[in-house]
């Protein structure tokens, strides 16, 4: 077999030192040599495997758990360009618990042995040479691959520079041929066997461990497995992925994903009933270039398309990889569907006079679109394939989908309408919610002043925020008792009148004409976080630098009155204010359940198990028990010393997760959805029974 040499190269150094310029030797020191110590000896260069393991970022594009991921998806998409070119219709993927990876496909096998033309080894090409591949030209009519996934010739050596090991195992019908790599460089030499036809086969399987020396993380989650196999099976109609995840007990349960018709099943999937036209399906074959001194290139495409009132999709596959951030497939759909739908609602003469047209996002909120393309030549927006950015695919797209959709309006009347209604009411929906955002901006964020004041509101004394505390509580009467108590240098207090509005169940313009409301969020002075728009600017006016208080206390009485104003306070704050729960501003004010007096000392209980142990601590000692009077009826010394006074009181933080909670329950008992509820009270009823006045 053939030998490496490095001869060549070494004459050519040679002759390159021989002919540079002479310098004395004291001149050419004094013109490099700088006092900071940065001079012509300071620049380096990264030699074979520390060009990725030195910076897994730069081909990764993370060196972390996510530059990881990406590792093992260069060797995945190896496998999935044999299975499309037609070689091979299984992939199977084993993790095992040692965090090692096992990529096995049935292609034609990886080609380790002798390159006359390059004169090495192909093993050393393909996993220790960056920019080395078989997929160059593969818009010749000549090559090996038409569409492929990989092509820039850096993944399989990127991953194997970037391993602990790599074993490369390739089977040729009766010729199995094997290399191993550790942390970037080849141990011993290829090996060649033969097999007996029984275990004859072809393909390439790849053993190999991510590196804690190049990656912070290598611990490959289930669910990343898992979703971009599915994403693969989707897109590779007709291939099936297995996953073989070791468990504890060393077992490898088998999960296989396979779409016999690719995306059409997909989508069925997905959607289920949810889908409000049947599906319309639409193949693109094409060629041309993106610059008129460029090549002519294959394209080709499948698109499934259908609309969903619940369910909306969106999504761009080019050469099977996911492309998140969609690019030219993206910009073209936005385009063409703008086009195509305006065209159809103004020669139908469905919008109104003078009403502006629809917009891209009205389409997305009931859109359902897959596309799956494939290119011989194509441009990333980098190497982790997340975007594209061929001028000539976006195009492409773009005048194929415009006809397509001006042929399936005229041929499909009654679809057309279903999909056009429901964009037209989308836009119409989008707008009334866009004006009444814009009047609560307006009234929210009023700022309080003395000349503008709020009904009732109480201030506290100091300026200084980090102090300043703001009760909310329920009615007159409790009003006047806490105004009393407080401590009027730091705590406010500002009063529920009447009953506060359901903010979960009312749209904006409600919201925004509820005094009580009004008055809160002016008191608090933040703004509100407007939601439920993709719009970026939804929460413009909400500032948490205007925060006026450090502390947003909810003081209701112990009863259901007061645990249903409480609610309400709450599902609130979920809606308009949920930043404050999350930064830990809102709480509540404990009040007690029981009062129990003795001759010498006034004891208070929270809830039932504290009454029994304040009496289980009394003994003999005579007392009286109540329960406790509302915050209306208490002195301003018992509402100081039990709900007010840093040093006494207890305050429980209300986190986002509390508020979710309170929100879903008050929804279930007191929303529209009755199945819901039925369902409820059917299955939770029996535990409230106890507590019913069936008298």
């Amino acid at each position: 077999m053939p030998q490496k040499t490095g001869v060549g190269v070494t004459e050519e150094k040679t002759a390159a030192a021989k002919a540079a310029p002479q310098k004395d030797k004291k001149t050419a020191r004094s013109a490099s040599a700088k006092p900071d110590g940065y001079g012509d000896e300071s620049i380096t260069s990264l030699k074979g495997a520390d060009r990725v393991r030195k910076r897994p970022g730069v081909i990764f594009g993370s060196d972390g758990l996510e530059g990881c991921e990406h590792s093992f998806f260069e060797i995945l998409s190896n496998a999935v360009d044999e299975a499309r070119e037609g070689h091979g219709s299984v992939i199977k993927v084993t993790y095992f618990r040692d965090l090692s990876i096992e990529v096995d496909d049935r292609g034609r096998g990886v080609p380790l042995g002798w390159n006359e033309r390059e004169g090495r080894w192909n093993w050393d090409l393909i996993y220790c040479e960056l920019y080395a591949g078989g997929k160059y030209d593969n818009n010749s009519n000549g090559s090996a691959y038409e569409y492929s996934l990989g092509l820039n010739g850096l993944g399989a050596c990127a991953t194997q520079y970037s391993s602990e090991y790599m074993e490369v195992t390739s089977y040729s019908g009766q010729v199995k041929r094997s290399i191993s790599f550790r942390k970037g460089e080849v141990v011993g030499e290829l090996t060649e066997e033969p097999l007996d036809k029984k275990n004859a086969r072809t393909g390439t399987v790849i053993r190999w461990r991510p590196d804690l020396d190049v990656f912070t993380d290598i611990r490959i989650p289930h669910e990343f497995l898992t979703d971009i196999l599915r994403r693969q099976a989707v897109v590779n109609a007709g291939v099936r992925f297995d996953l073989l995840f070791e468990q504890e007990d060393g077992s490898f349960p088998l999960e296989s994903f396979y779409y016999r018709d690719g995306i059409a099943d997909y989508v069925a999937e997905k959607e289920g009933e949810s889908l409000l036209i049947p599906t319309a399906q639409w193949h693109l074959e094409t060629s041309g270039r993106d610059r008129a001194d460029k090549p002519d290139y294959k394209l080709k495409a499948d698109f499934v398309f259908s609309a969903s009132a619940s369910a909306p999709m969106l999504e761009y596959y080019h050469n099977s990889s996911f492309l998140e951030h969609g690019g030219s497939p993206d910009k073209a759909v936005r385009s063409a569907f703008v086009y195509a739908v305006d065209k159809f609602l103004r020669a139908g003469k469905k919008y109104k006079q003078n009403e502006p047209r629809i917009t891209f996002q009205d389409i997305e909120d009931c859109l359902v679109l897959v596309i799956n393309s494939f290119s011989t030549q194509t441009s990333y927006e980098n190497q982790t394939k997340k975007a594209i950015t061929n001028t000539f695919i976006y195009s492409a797209m773009n005048a194929f989908l415009r006809e397509q959709l001006e042929i399936y309006f005229m041929e499909h009347p009654t679809e057309a309408e279903v999909f056009t209604g429901r964009i037209l009411n989308n836009k119409r929906s989008r707008e009334s919610a866009e004006s009444q955002k814009n009047l609560m901006r307006r009234k929210f964020n009023t700022v309080v002043d003395m000349s503008n004041r709020v009904e009732k509101f109480v201030n506290c004394r100091t300026k200084d925020v980090a102090r300043r505390e703001l009760y909310i509580v329920e009615g007159d009467s409790a009003m006047t008792s806490v105004k009393l108590a407080r401590d009027p240098e730091f705590q406010a207090v500002i009063p529920v009148r009447g009953k506060t509005l359901n903010c979960l169940k009312a749209d904006y313009n409600r919201i925004s004409k509820s005094d009580i409301i009004s008055d809160l969020i002016r008191v608090i002075g933040c703004g509100v976080e407007i939601t439920g728009s993709k719009r970026k600017d939804d929460a413009s006016d909400f500032n948490l630098a205007n925060l006026r208080w450090s502390k947003i206390i909810l003081c209701t009485d112990a009863d259901e009155d007061g645990f249903q104003i409480r609610t309400l306070l709450l599902t609130l704050f979920y809606r308009l204010l949920p930043t404050l729960l999350k930064e830990g501003k809102v709480f509540i004010a404990e009040t007690p359940l029981f009062e129990i007096t003795t001759k010498s000392k006034t004891y208070f209980a929270y809830d039932e198990f504290e009454k029994a142990e304040i009496l289980k601590q009394l003994g003999n000692t005579r007392y009286t028990l109540q329960r406790s009077k509302g915050l209306g009826e208490n002195t301003p010394a018992m509402m100081s010393e039990t709900t007010m006074h840093p040093a006494t009181r207890r305050l429980v933080a209300v986190t986002p997760t509390d508020a979710a909670a309170t929100a879903r329950m008050f929804d279930t008992l007191l929303g529209d959805d009755l199945p819901a509820r039925k369902a409820f009270i059917a299955l939770h009823g029996k535990e409230y029974v106890k507590d019913a006045d069936l008298e």
